[in-house]
């Protein structure tokens, strides 16, 4: 189990005692551990400890869901509380043999719990017979601390825990709601739920409620700030279904489940041509969405914290990654995820950022270095698939890198290893996208951007996304094309230079030469560096026609007038 800065005080809280051994496993109440047999740790959180602790000290007896609730978080219960229930699932889940017949923890109906894991009370409790008869519960009793023990505490002081901060990017999947009541709908209603609860679940550092637990608050009233505090979970994403004729409407809102107050809302309205696609869509738009809004949540908490920790300081970054693709933003993240990596040089999130920003210095043309910047993002990457070889973006990016350095091949394959880990990832297909540039094939590129798109329509690369578009069709000759892509891309961020660039280049090969001239202004304003020799110096691939459909464009630029 995880250690956690409250483990002296959970310490100082106990007896000292010999460990509890129940089943295969071995309880250690000083050391907050859990060990099976084979010597292997059993993760538990702070509360599933907690819990643990409280059904060892009472072997045999029946725990009122009331005295739980008391003795680890000192309230009662509600008639509509299943916070000890869920938490004894999930404890079940990870003890029981077979946690829907449970023989360690068992369910006394209309009573409590009764731990029978230990045939009798441990080392220091006091002598004589466990009583065989079902006793009655225990009721609930205020304690404290320093006010004596009851007889029957056989570990120690029965001090109060307090609940523990709800972890980071930690969120509740509730079921959506069937507004219509079209019991028909019921599948595709359960589905996108437990499709989003898997999908989010991909979210690096996200804790996402398993699907049965979830499911428990089905059909009942929902109390952001309940659930928040029963779970111990930090945001609550709630939904509703509704199908009308040959259309289905599906309403999402992501609650702080601390305030009850609404962070974001996203509505789709869609035909009813192909449910399980539609499922899908929504799905991967959903997911692609919320990992941008829980990332910019926490980094507004990170905000008011007076000692930001490594992961404060890296969703400080994201949030500046996520904006317009800039030179000061870019070294705003950089700065923050330098301080995220000097206090934790292990922080996979903020090894994957920095190399983000290396990769966009080098592919927007805002360095001579460019060579410096791919080799600095390829050791941050490396070292983040050692750490997590299963983190689909570390996959993604390192196609980025070896796409920019002549090895789309490798890139495509990297990017591919990313969507089977993650499907939804949109900047794979885009990735790829770019590959089938460097090699020459134009004609593949529109088709893996048009999935990004699909897949993540209001992205904040989506600017960069059409700027590939535009380039592939100018590389096809097809330059009023690109000219409006370009134009697309300016209008949804009128900071990227290369669209800029890009359009003068279109413009001029179109014969509106005083156009294309009028476009280079802005154009050098936001990238007063950029030169047609450093564009040629950048190429990404040595292939035949990608090399000479780049010519073609720097014909058309220094027509313009941008600078040789």
């Amino acid at each position: 189990m995880a250690r956690t800065s409250g483990e002296s005080t959970r310490r100082s809280l106990l007896s000292r005692t010999a460990p509890v051994r129940f089943a295969s496993f071995t309880l250690d109440l000083d050391g907050c551990s859990l060990l099976r047999a084979d010597g292997g740790d059993v993760a538990l959180t702070h509360n599933e400890f907690a819990l643990l602790r409280e059904f060892v000290r009472h072997p045999g007896r029946v725990l009122s869901r009331d005295y739980l609730l008391d003795a680890l978080f000192g309230r009662r219960a509600g008639p509509l509380d299943r916070g000890v229930d869920v938490l004894v699932g999930r404890l079940r889940r990870k003890i029981e043999a077979d946690p829907k017949k449970p023989r360690l923890i068992v369910t006394v109906p209309g009573e409590g719990y009764r731990f029978d894991g230990l045939t009798k009370r441990f080392h220091s409790a006091p002598t004589g017979r466990l009583r065989t008869k079902r006793p009655a519960p225990v009721e609930p009793r205020n304690v404290v601390e320093g006010a004596g023990k009851p007889a029957d505490d056989a570990v120690g002081s029965s001090a109060r825990l307090e609940p523990p901060a709800a972890p980071r990017l930690s969120l509740v999947v509730l079921p959506f709601a069937n507004v219509g009541g079209d019991a028909s709908q019921e599948y595709f209603v359960d589905g996108v739920t437990e499709s989003l609860t898997t999908d989010l679940s991909r979210i690096s550092g996200a804790v996402v409620m398993a699907r049965n637990t979830a499911f428990s608050y089905k059909g009942k009233p929902v109390d952001p700030r309940a659930i928040g505090r029963e779970l111990n979970v930090r945001y609550v994403l709630a939904g509703s279904v509704q199908g009308e004729a040959a259309r289905m409407r599906v309403n999402v809102q992501l609650i702080d489940a601390e305030s009850g107050s609404h962070l974001w809302s996203e509505r789709f309205d869609k035909s009813l041509a192909d449910l399980f696609e539609m499922q899908d869509e929504i799905v991967a738009r959903l997911a692609n969405q919320l990992g941008a809004e829980l990332v910019a949540a926490e980094a507004r908490r990170a905000e008011q914290t007076p000692n930001p920790d490594s992961m404060d300081l890296y969703f400080q970054g994201m949030v500046w990654i996520n904006k317009a693709i800039t030179a000061d933003n870019l070294a705003h993240a950089s700065r923050y995820f330098e301080r995220a990596l000097t206090l934790d040089p292990r922080n996979v999130g903020a090894l994957v950022g920095s190399a983000r920003v290396d990769v966009d210095i080098a592919a927007t043309y805002m360095a001579d270095d460019r060579a410096r910047h791919l080799a600095c993002a390829e050791t941050s990457l490396t070292k983040a698939l050692s750490i997590a070889p299963g983190y689909a973006w570390a996959h993604a990016g390192m196609g980025g890198v070896q796409m920019y350095s002549n090895q789309a091949a490798q890139g495509i394959a990297e990017c591919e290893r990313a969507l089977t880990l993650d499907p939804n990832l949109a900047h794979a297909h885009a990735i790829i996208g770019l590959a089938k540039i460097f090699i020459g094939r134009f004609e593949e590129t529109e088709a893996h951007i048009q999935e990004a798109i699909r897949l993540s329509p209001r992205d904040n690369y989506l600017c960069a996304w059409l700027v590939l578009v535009g380039v592939a069709q100018l590389y096809l000759g097809s330059d009023e094309k690109a000219a409006t892509c370009f134009r697309r891309s300016i209008e949804i961020n009128r900071n990227r230079p290369a669209a800029q660039y890009f359009l003068t280049g279109a413009l001029a090969l179109l014969g509106r030469l005083e156009e294309a001239r009028c476009a280079v202004r802005p154009a050098m304003a936001l990238h007063p560096d950029f030169t047609i020799s450093r564009f040629r110096a950048g190429a990404s691939s040595d292939n035949p026609r990608y090399l000479a459909a780049r010519e073609r464009l720097c014909d058309g630029m220094r027509k313009a007038g941008v600078p040789e």
